[in-house]
């Protein structure tokens, strides 16, 4: 008996059978769905696959340049920062639909210290994402991966969003559009030949062990130089290449390695 008997048989009275019928229909149709009637407004996402909302992300999106510096401890580089890529994609997703949830996380610890003997706490997290579309269709699990380092007990927080910048970034395949290293092309020519005579000063030199003074005969050979006539230490006129060998023979002969 439904609701409308019920109610019938509390005052005194039967239902007609037209309304038996009614209520019989009414109680075995099904829930109605929610979204089969539903349209998208002007601020609401097209009911597209969760693949071609993510793909309009991406052409949104284009590039995300390093815009910021860090620069300490001897070390400067550019950077992407987390913030910056979670403002550029955020507003994006949401236009198109696109919900990203973290659904499982393994962190590992450990503690360290840094150069300048500061007790930190490293955190290691590997993160499982759902990227869900504007239809609750989803892409399968992705992971990425972040580490970081605190003071205090902000070392999990920092790591996982470093992880969820590694998701969007390699997901997103997003360049930075900086200058790519082969843009430019300089012909390397070739290195001046070092003039016999600049030799001179190191030869005569005391200092100079035999060791080098062999180098310095195997550079003469290599430039065609070894005949070339300089002034010796004496005053005379002296080929180079006979001058390094006699030179060399000395310090040898006098226990200059």
């Amino acid at each position: 008996m439904g609701l409308r008997e019920n109610a019938a048989a509390a005052a005194g009275r039967q239902l007609a059978e037209e309304d038996r019928t009614g209520t019989a229909e009414h109680e075995s149709a099904p829930a109605p769905d929610p979204m089969a009637t539903y349209e998208p407004g002007d601020g609401n996402p097209d009911m597209v696959p969760v693949h071609i909302a993510w793909l309009r992300v991406r052409r949104e999106v284009r590039a995300i340049s390093k815009g910021e510096q860090y620069n300490g401890g001897g070390t400067r580089f550019n950077f992407r920062g987390v913030d910056t890529v979670v403002n550029t994609f955020g507003p994006v997703t949401v236009r198109h639909g696109v919900n990203i949830f973290p659904v499982d996380v393994e962190a590992e610890y450990r503690d360290t210290t840094t150069s300048k003997g500061s007790k930190m706490r490293e955190c290691t997290v590997r993160v499982s994402w759902l990227v869900m579309g504007p239809k609750g269709d989803t892409l399968p699990l992705l992971r990425s991966q972040g580490e970081a380092l605190d003071s205090a007990d902000k070392a999990t927080a920092k790591a996982q969003s470093v992880a969820l910048r590694v998701l969007l970034l390699t997901g997103g395949l997003t360049p930075t559009h900086d200058k790519d290293p082969d843009a430019s092309y300089m012909q390397r020519g070739e290195a001046p030949t070092r003039p016999a005579v600049s030799y001179l000063d190191e030869i005569c030199n005391p200092r100079t062990s035999a060791g080098r003074l062999r180098q310095i005969h195997y550079e003469l050979r290599t430039t065609q130089q070894l005949g070339a006539l300089v002034t010796n230490e004496t005053g005379d006129e002296e080929a180079i290449g006979e001058m390094v060998v006699r030179i060399g023979k000395e310090r040898t002969a006098g226990g200059v390695a």
